[in-house]
């Protein structure tokens, strides 16, 4: 009897052991076929060359109806109609080192603590176009980087240090436009156009001649506002400039005004935003259109910039063995909400154009699924066959503009972003689903959250988070097992208290000249002996 019990537990463990076995063979070899599958479906060969085109301020809304009627994008266009367009693509930081931070890190910004755009990647940070060198691809970056720390104005770290001092001081000119040239004045970005130049000389007369594919990234500064030049040399963007040429890709019949709140209305972060870039005066409603009208064109000579890139790969034979990617750090308000610039988790800010184009990409195909500049990293990296690290935050994009959808491997329903800079009074943070776009601020606690329903509420004129307790402790639950907010906007907090201290010491005696002569200093100076002081009193329970 005791044999027979040994001989069937041995045989029970034999069958254990072969299903097991068998399970393993299958996720292994389905694993393998899903590889095979989309390198024969997305790629002419294994490795393609890979082209990002990265602007910087783009709304997202242009790339797709009714935005695109503003403003003539042929070659957005042109790499619609051959390519994938998300439909749904977010900054995860709306400011231009956190939101690149990133994208080359594949991370959310609190995990590499990437705070402002003086505190981002170190500059030891592994990038994606690292992992491309090291896998063989001939690499190279031009234009704007701007994802490490040390960047920017002392103005620009200053106002972010300084956010939850309890004064209110404009950090930005007032929006204006510019109009320089005339109607044959095609390059008025001189710098970008330069690079740009770099770019296309670089496909045309160095890359045939390579035995390896090769990933090109050009950074562009456009659309983003030109400095005011009149304000001084820490002046911020807040001139909108443009020519006769692109002014007439406009459609100024197609602009729409948009509605604000009263100020009584607003959310007081909203209206601290507001007030810091210097929005809170009156404005014309043609002042605004025009404000509109010349960030449509600035848009318009951007992608005549990504027209360029295009026609160089396309006259060197090369368009058909390489993914092309464009997208943007984050998006431009144009006087939506009463503000200009980004800084806000408002569509016009947050938002960004994705469209992919490449040997297998899908042609004409507008997804709807939530993405974000996270996705970027593991996308690139499985078009060139290199496995992802476990530890980044993005998913990759293949399975969804290369795969038919029973294919289609699970990823969230939902984008996380958060700010932490200038012209915002606390941390905010933004979950959006396919219905809802939940903000919350600091602890959660002490500064009311925003609820907008998109499905009806595209213009996100209408806060229901008081008639939704059920939506907001649903999402909020949701946000808390992404990110533990409360404990980042104190680290947070903490850092900043911190970098000012530590940058205050350095001046010693030319402290006081120095933070009065700020971009702020028209309203510093007002009343500067009650601003130290408001300085000194939210210092003291630090130093």
């Amino acid at each position: 009897m005791l044999g027979h019990t040994l001989q069937c537990f041995r045989t029970s463990l034999y069958s254990l052991f072969l299903m097991a076995s068998l399970a393993l063979f299958k996720a292994v070899f389905t694993s393998l076929l899903d590889i095979a599958f989309v390198q024969s479906l997305c790629l002419n060969s294994s490795k393609p060359n890979v082209v990002v085109v990265m602007s910087d301020a783009f709304d997202g809304r242009l790339t797709f109806k009714p935005g695109r009627d503003v403003v003539q994008l042929p070659y957005v266009n042109y790499m619609r109609e051959l390519g994938s367009t998300f439909l749904n693509a977010y900054s995860n930081s709306p400011i231009c080192c956190p939101s690149r931070a990133a994208m080359w890190s594949g991370r959310f910004v609190h995990l590499t603590q990437s705070w402002n755009n003086y505190k981002c990647l170190d500059h030891n940070a592994t990038t994606w176009m690292d992992e491309l060198h090291a896998s063989g691809y001939q690499t190279i970056s031009l234009g704007k980087l701007d994802f490490t720390s040390g960047g920017h104005s002392v103005s620009n770290r200053v106002e972010a240090w300084t956010r939850d001092v309890p004064f209110l001081l404009r950090q930005e000119g007032r929006p204006v436009t510019d109009l320089v040239g005339n109607s044959s004045t095609l390059r008025v970005m001189t710098k970008d156009w330069k690079v740009t130049d770099r770019a296309t000389q670089w496909i045309r007369h160095s890359s045939s001649s390579l035995s390896e594919p090769f990933a090109l990234y050009l950074g562009l500064n456009l659309p983003h506002p030109y400095r005011t030049d009149s304000l001084g040399p820490d002046a911020g963007g807040s001139t909108f400039r443009s020519s006769p040429y692109w002014l007439k890709k406009v459609s100024y019949e197609q602009i729409s005004i948009p509605k604000w709140l009263p100020f009584s209305d607003m959310h007081p972060v909203d209206y601290y935003s507001s007030f810091t870039k210097n929005c809170t005066s009156n404005f014309t409603v043609e002042e605004i259109q025009n404000i509109r009208a010349f960030y449509y064109a600035m848009c318009a000579e951007t992608d005549a910039m990504l027209g360029e890139v295009i026609s160089a790969l396309r006259d060197t034979g090369l368009l058909n063995s390489t993914i092309l990617l464009f997208t943007s750090d984050h998006g431009e308000l144009a006087m939506e909400h009463r503000q200009f610039y980004k800084m806000s988790m408002f569509e016009g800010s947050a938002h960004i154009p994705l469209v992919i184009m490449g040997p297998g990409v899908k042609s004409g195909l507008q997804l709807g699924q939530l993405v974000s500049l996270v996705d970027i990293y593991p996308t690139v990296l499985e078009l060139a066959g290199i496995p992802s690290p476990g530890d980044i935050s993005g998913h990759s994009l293949i399975p969804l503009i290369c795969e038919e959808s029973e294919h289609q491997k699970h990823r969230p329903d939902w984008v996380l972003s958060e700010y932490h800079g200038c012209n915002a009074n606390v941390s905010i943070y933004m979950l959006r689903t396919s219905q809802w776009k939940y903000v919350t601020y600091a602890d959660g606690l002490s500064v009311p959250p925003q609820l907008f329903d998109l499905s009806s509420d595209k213009e996100e004129l209408k806060n229901v988070a008081s008639h939704h307790h059920g939506v907001i402790q649903k999402l909020d639950l949701l946000l808390r097992s992404v990110v533990d907010y409360p404990s980042v906007s104190k680290m947070v907090h903490l850092y900043n208290k911190q970098a000012f201290e530590s940058w205050r010491q350095s001046l010693a005696d030319n402290y006081t000249q120095v933070i009065a002569n700020l971009r702020w200093h028209l309203d510093w100076q007002k009343n500067a002996e009650h601003n130290e002081k408001a300085i000194d009193d939210w210092l003291s329970g630090f130093i």
